[in-house]
Parts: structure tokens; C-alpha cells; sequence
């Protein structure tokens, strides 16, 4: 038997589950994209009239602009948090198995739970944070109400669930060969000097990988947005905005062109980011 048959008898598994469960139903979505179905009865096929409609609401532009904005601040902090972390949990000190499972944590934690436990810590009159504040004098913000303080009460909820990346920054850091950081310790380089000219360009390849997860979190922002209530007063994020739409509206037409689009969102950004690593990320 030849070698390409016997190695495509061990994809199959893998690509009729790709035929079946993600190419199909992304041409069926595409043709819900183009039809008026309120879920229950036929659809009525219309066309490209959703993703007009799309271009012509402002609702569109307002969750995206929400949403876009959360990504500017959110995917750098998190992808800085989870790298300076790993940074301090690479070193062989006592108990140091306990401190990485402690900082990793939160990224197996619920979003529900998550949401639950941070409506609880930013609460304005008996919240954890403001609190700490009262005791310092300072009179903290209404976090989740007040419109100023909205996005940064979620980007309070992305640095503590940044650990996400934690792992693969680990990983990458034990890959750096130790002959590198010892040329640098003969060239009299600080620890600073080290990790920008030593540890950064050889985590390129790394943080280009969670800056595409991150960009993809981000704009796929759901589960505490909704159980907080969206931005507040800002608006929706465009998650809740697709979501209400299909379950709350029963506009699934809509819905998915609206997926439609996030989708081309999210694929022109990555083709973008794709592109400029032969610029900044070292192989």
C-alpha cells in the first residue's frame, strides 16, 4: 500500500470531522446569513439584504467600536501581564510548582463564575476594590455603571484571567538556549539588557501566537459581558449584540450575517498580523 494512502487512512477521523462539523455547517450558516428566519417555521430567502441592513444600522458600528476598543488595551496588557509573569515563575525556587498552578488558576475558571465573583469585587458600595480605596481615603468609581469606568472594569477582568498564556510563555522560555544568557552575562548585560535583547527575540514567535488567540478573545467577548450587562451605558459589546439578536429577537438571519461579518473581521486581521511577523518576529 502506498505511504500517502496509509497516511491518509490516518487523517480521515480528522477530516470527515472537519467536513461534517465545521465546513458544512459554515455553508449552512451562510445560507441562514442570506434568508429572514425568526428559528421557528421556513426561512424566507432574501438575499444580501442582512448584510445590507448591517451597514446601514448603527448599532453595528457602535458594538464594533466597543468592541475594537477593548482589543487596543486588552490584547497588549494581557500578553505583557502573562509574559512578565512567566518571567518571575522561570526560576527553580522552592514551592514554585504551587506558585505557576496558583497564577494559572484563573484561566480554567468558569466566564460565569468569573463575572459573578468580579460584580462582587467592583460593587460600588461593598465591593473588595473600593473597599481597599475607603481605607486610603479615595472614593472609588461606580466601576460597572458608570460609563468612564465600564471598559476598564473589563480590562480589570482580562489582566486577572491573562494566565491563559502563561504556559505557552513557560514553554517557550525553558526552549532558550542557555548559551545565549551566558554570552550576555560575559558582555556585563543587566537583567533588563537580558531580557530585551536576549528573551523577547526568541519569545517573538510566542507572542505573535498569543497575539492572534488575544485578538480572537477579544472580538469573541461573550460570557461576563452578558451576565454584567454588556458596556453599561456604552453599549453592547458585539457578542452580546449578535447573541440578543439571535435568542432575544429571534433574528437568526441577521444573526449570522452578523457572525458573517465578525468572521471577516477577525480572518483580515490575522491576514494582516500574519503578515507583518516577517518584520518583528525572529525564527
Amino acid at each position: 500500500m502506498p505511504k500517502q494512502k496509509v497516511g491518509f487512512y490516518f487523517i480521515l477521523p480528522w477530516l470527515v470531522g472537519l467536513i461534517a462539523f465545521t465546513i458544512v455547517p459554515m455553508l449552512i450558516a451562510l445560507y441562514i446569513s442570506m434568508t429572514n428566519w425568526s428559528i421557528i417555521g421556513s426561512a424566507e430567502f432574501v438575499g444580501l439584504a442582512n448584510f445590507k441592513r448591517i451597514f446601514e444600522e448603527g448599532m453595528f458600528y457602535e458594538t464594533l467600536w466597543i468592541t475594537v476598543r477593548y482589543a487596543l488595551l486588552a490584547v497588549p496588557m494581557t500578553i505583557a501581564t502573562a509574559f512578565i509573569v512567566a518571567i518571575f515563575l522561570n526560576n527553580n525556587l522552592r514551592f514554585i510548582g504551587i506558585y505557576r498552578t496558583i497564577f494559572y488558576m484563573p484561566a480554567i475558571v468558569s466566564g460565569v463564575a468569573v463575572a459573578i465573583v468580579f460584580k462582587w469585587v467592583l460593587d460600588p458600595n461593598y465591593g473588595v476594590i473600593n473597599s481597599l480605596l475607603a481605607n486610603f481615603g479615595i472614593d472609588g468609581p461606580n466601576w460597572l455603571y458608570d460609563p468612564n469606568w465600564v471598559l476598564p472594569s473589563y480590562l480589570i477582568m482580562a489582566v486577572w484571567g491573562a494566565s491563559g498564556g502563561l504556559l505557552t510563555y513557560l514553554v517557550g522560555l525553558k526552549d532558550i538556549p542557555r548559551s545565549l544568557y551566558e554570552s550576555a552575562d560575559l558582555d556585563g548585560a543587566n537583567f533588563l539588557q537580558k531580557v530585551r535583547h536576549v528573551t523577547m527575540p526568541m519569545m517573538t514567535p510566542i507572542i505573535f501566537y498569543n497575539m492572534i488567540m488575544g485578538i480572537i478573545g477579544a472580538f469573541r467577548k461573550f460570557t461576563d459581558a452578558y451576565v454584567l450587562g454588556g458596556a453599561g451605558n456604552q453599549g453592547k459589546f458585539y457578542m452580546v449584540y449578535l447573541y440578543e439578536e439571535a435568542f432575544a429577537f429571534y433574528n437568526m438571519g441577521y444573526a449570522t450575517a452578523l457572525a458573517w461579518v465578525l468572521f471577516v473581521i477577525i480572518l483580515t486581521l490575522t491576514i494582516i498580523i500574519n503578515i507583518s511577523k516577517k518584520y518583528w518576529v525572529h525564527t
